[in-house]
Formats: structure tokens, sequence, C-alpha cells
């Protein structure tokens, strides 16, 4: 079975369709799955062994300049090579118009189908313009996870029930020459991602000293990620409050998914790299300040805690409790073999 999966961006939305993946492969042991993304997904997605064929799409730049020859060109060398293949299942579990005109494009073979959502959830970006590239259109309630809402048209699409948690199936980032890059501490440390595109969804910077302040007892560093001014000069106050912070360089996205995997313990707000660090079940507290944590909260492992929700940012008590509660669990397991991208 030839299966293409069209899951275009945002980072948060891209990962949270991972374990699609997963439950296909369960479900159809053999099934080449190949995947439409945005270009600056590319290399979270090959992270992925499942995936078999990426296709780059580059709308954002494209636009840009759709008048250039180069870039119809490019347009032009996308779609043949999307149409060069026929799939049995294309599956839009976006449900806008350009995911709609992208399956609208990709061959279904004779018998096959394509399936996507017949709504969208509360918040959501849904355009209903896209059912009509649909052979079926899966409705799903108004309240559904982020994570379950693509796998529900997954199974609808092939046929069978969820009936486990979601599984990402991520392997590390390798490291080239399997070295450790020059920013990552050789002991255990702490993840502060304190930044977010919403100002609304940030925790305050008192509450952050306030957590560091706690978490000196434990030898660990924090690092204070960034990505861009404005995020490091906040992590640059912080720090001076913080004698155990470390602020680290512009990490480009596959460092930053490395800080995240192996990191001992992550504390951030709502957005797409705290996700990551949920997604390989890493000791990870979510906070939660000005979105619904229905949306995204990490329900799969019982390595994370979710805190807050739209319009009640948890407390520092809160966090606290939480990393005490993480942090002894993390002290009573079994030690594990190191990953390529600690080791």
């Amino acid at each position: 079975m030839n299966i293409l999966l069209v899951r275009v961006s945002s980072l948060g939305d891209v990962l949270h369709n991972m374990p699609v993946v997963n439950d296909l492969l369960r479900h159809f042991p053999h099934a080449r799955i190949d995947w439409v993304v945005e270009e600056a997904y590319v290399n979270l997605v090959r992270l992925h062994p499942g995936v078999g064929q990426i296709f780059p799409f580059a709308l954002r730049r494209w636009r840009k300049s759709l008048g250039a020859a180069a870039t119809r060109r490019e347009i032009r060398t996308f779609v043949q090579k999307l149409r060069s293949q026929e799939y049995d299942l294309i599956l839009d579990t976006q449900g806008l118009l350009k995911t709609g005109l992208i399956m609208g494009l990709a061959k279904v073979k004779h018998g096959g189908k394509k399936v996507g959502l017949a709504n969208g959830t509360e918040g959501s970006g849904y355009e209903g313009i896209s059912r009509i590239f649909h052979h079926q259109s899966v409705p799903v309630e108004p309240r559904t996870h982020a994570v379950l809402r693509g796998r529900l048209v997954a199974a609808a699409a092939g046929g069978y029930v969820i009936d486990t948690p979601a599984d990402f199936g991520l392997n590390p980032p390798a490291s080239p020459s399997n070295q450790q890059p020059d920013w990552m501490p050789a002991a255990p440390y702490i993840v502060f991602f304190h930044g977010t595109a919403g100002a609304a969804k940030k925790w305050a910077r008192a509450n952050w000293i306030a957590i560091a302040a706690g978490l000196q007892a434990t030898g660990m560093p924090i690092l204070l990620p960034w990505g861009n001014p404005a995020e490091r000069a906040e992590a640059e106050a912080m720090a001076t409050h913080m004698p155990n912070a470390v602020i680290l360089p512009a990490l480009p996205m596959l460092d930053a998914v490395r800080l995240a995997q192996a990191a001992a313990l992550v504390i951030g707000v709502d957005t797409g790299l705290t996700h990551i660090a949920a997604a390989y079940e890493k000791p990870t507290i979510e906070i939660y300040c000005a979105s619904p944590r229905w949306k995204t909260e990490g329900n799969w492992s019982d390595k994370i805690i979710n805190l807050g929700d739209q319009g009640q940012p948890p407390a520092v008590a809160d966090v606290q409790r939480a990393i005490a509660r993480l942090l002894i669990t993390a002290s009573s397991a079994p030690a594990a073999a190191p990953s390529s991208a600690a080791s």
C-alpha cells in the first residue's frame, strides 16, 4: 500500500502528525508512507524512520517571487514529482485550501481514496473548501486534541480503531561523527523554553527566576535558548538573576530538537520545542497561559505534566511540585543507555 500524508506546517502541527505514521505502519506493516511538508520542516520529518519520500513544499518562499522563472520551474518540478506516483490513500490532516490543492494534484490509484477533515476544531484555521478534494470527509468533535485529529482521519481511511496512546516514533537527531555539539554540557541539564511568538503565551520572568532558584540544588545548569533578538534579550535579562543559567547561541532547528531530546528536564510554554520534548517523552512540564490546554497537552506519557490553561497561568508552586514529582520519578528509574545525541 502506498500512502501520502499532506501536513505542511507549522512546527507543532507537523510534529503532532507523527503518530499517524506509526498507526498506519502498525495496521499496514508493509506500507510505503510519503509526506508533503513545508521545506523548513523536512529535517524534522526525516527523523521518523517510517517516512519514505518527502516532498518539500515551499509556498512561503515561492509566493515572494511567483513571477520569477526560477520559481515557476521549481513549482513545476514539485508538481511533476508529486504526480509521478499513485497512492492507495492520500490523507490531508490539515484541512486548508492549500493542502486540499496538493491533495487534488496528487494521483490516487483506481479504487483508492482521498480523505480529509469534514470540519475544524475550536480555534483552528480549517477551511471548508478543502472538502471538495475529498472522497471521504471525517467529522471530529469540536474539542479534539491536535494529535488525535490526524489519527482519526487516518483510522477512518484505513478502517481501523485507535486503541493505543500516541507514539511519535522519532529517532534522535544524529550528530556529525557522533560528536557532542560544543554548546551541549557533558553532564545532565535543564532547558527553559521561555520564548514564544505570542506575548500572551509567555510566563512571567519573575516566575522563571523563582523556579531557577529552586533548581540550583540539583547542580544542573539551566540552558536558555532563543529564536530572535527579543527572546535573546529576555534570556539575558533572566540570566542576570540565575547563577545556574547558560545562554545558548542561535541554534538551527535540528540542534534545537537535539537540545530538547537530550535534556534531563524541560520546562516550557506552549511552543513547538516544548512539544518536541514531550514527543520524545522527556520529563516535561508544559505551561499554558493563553491557549487552551486540551488542544496540545502531552497526554501520552506520565513523564509529561501539563499546567495552567487559557487565561489561567500556573503558579510557581504548581511548577515546583511538578518538578519534584518528575525528578523523583527520574531518580528512581533504571539508568538508560545514552543516546547518540547525548553521547
